[in-house]
């Protein structure tokens, strides 16, 4: 099972997420999307690579806004798999360019 991060593990992981904030037991960031098709476009390759990974963020779907969640509810909290997982979805909001990150 995957360790939980201390809290000043999650503040160093922050650090290398602009954009991500610690929302009590998960990492969130908020992006806007030009368009609905384009927030759907990041939905599908999130999917894929979460597939991939075997973890699964939690995402809110508001028109073209995306709010992803990262937390590892096995453990209670923010671990190492949320932090690869995040910047993964970081990766896929820059090539996507949303209009706020």
């Amino acid at each position: 099972m995957p360790q939980l991060l201390d809290d000043d593990g999650v503040r160093r992981a922050l650090r290398d997420l602009p954009g991500w904030e610690r929302d009590g037991d998960a990492l969130t960031r908020t992006a806007a999307l030009p368009t609905f098709p384009a927030a759907i476009a990041v939905v599908d390759e999130v999917a894929a690579l979460a597939e991939r990974a075997d973890h699964h963020p939690d995402i809110d779907i508001r028109w073209r806004t995306l709010t992803f969640r990262c937390s590892t509810h096995s453990a209670g909290g923010i671990t190492d798999l949320d932090v690869r997982l995040a910047a993964s979805i970081s990766a896929v909001l820059h090539n996507a360019q949303p209009v706020t990150q």
